[in-house]
């Protein structure tokens, strides 16, 4: 494919080549001598084209790009911060596998639940509890299991209950914060080291030279920016992780009402 595009370009700038000569100069009869030039410029296009070719085969891909500034930022202050995104987004990836499964149909199951409670009674109701995931059927079945003791225990235990099940959803958020930090100071701190290399080696030589400073002013750019890129990647799933423990703690608190009102409703406690 490449030889018949090579071969297509070929013709083609030989074509507008003949086509400019024929426009600048009138025609005339070939002779022996005119036919050794075209002959060279035919075989220039046709050399240039697989030049061409070569050129873009050649083109560093996307992970080679990373990897060539990797060693360049030098890995000794590069590898903090990708062990950093690692870690971030490992936490990252099972917090958003947890949150995401313990989501159910709320309204289906407090429409089942309270169907339960009216028609086979509170041990039916928790047998359903415990046959659902999730933490909102947790908590119904903790209020479920102290109907017998009053109305005020029942909220008590969901209040309770419901503050475990929230420290369960925030687990792991605290890491993720402290990546979030840690990641853009463990670039500056490259950067600042790379200054320091800059001006030692402009110490060294007595002269101010982009070849002296660049390669500590390399360092200094390029763990700055790969701090701030990973802190604005576990910025971005935290936010969203924030978003769906906001999420899932409202449907708590309002299950949590609605099976204090079902229990009195269909005169369970009292």
């Amino acid at each position: 494919m490449k030889k018949l595009f090579a071969l297509i370009l070929g013709i083609s700038l030989f074509s507008s080549n003949m086509s400019s000569l024929m426009a600048q100069t009138p025609p005339a009869p070939a002779t022996e001598e005119t036919t050794p030039d075209t002959n060279v410029k035919t075989e220039a296009v046709a050399t240039e084209a697989p030049a061409k070719e070569e050129k873009k085969a050649e083109a560093p891909s996307g992970h080679q790009v990373i990897k060539n500034k990797f060693i360049e930022g030098d890995p000794i202050w590069m590898a903090p911060v990708l062990i950093c995104m690692l870690i971030g987004l490992a936490i990252v990836i099972e917090r958003i596998i947890s949150l995401f499964l313990m989501g159910i149909n709320t309204q289906k199951f407090v429409s089942r639940v309270e169907e339960l409670l009216r028609t086979k009674g509170v041990e039916a109701a928790k047998e359903e509890c415990r046959n659902t995931k999730g933490p909102i059927a947790s908590i119904y079945y903790q209020g479920l299991d102290r109907v017998d003791e009053g109305i005020e225990k029942v909220d008590a235990a969901v209040q309770s209950y419901g503050s475990v099940q929230m420290g369960q959803l925030e687990k792991g958020m605290v890491w993720i914060s402290l990546f979030i930090a840690l990641a853009p100071m463990l670039g500056f701190l490259g950067t600042v080291v790379g200054m320091i290399y800059a001006f030692d080696m402009i110490a060294a030589a007595g002269d101010i030279s982009p070849t002296i400073v660049a390669s500590g002013i390399k360092v200094a750019l390029l763990t700055t920016v790969a701090g701030l890129i990973v802190a604005i990647i576990l910025q971005i799933f935290y936010n969203l992780l924030l978003s769906k423990i906001d999420s899932i703690a409202n449907e708590m608190e309002d299950a949590s009402i609605s099976l204090t009102d079902m229990l009195i409703k269909n005169k369970i406690v009292k």
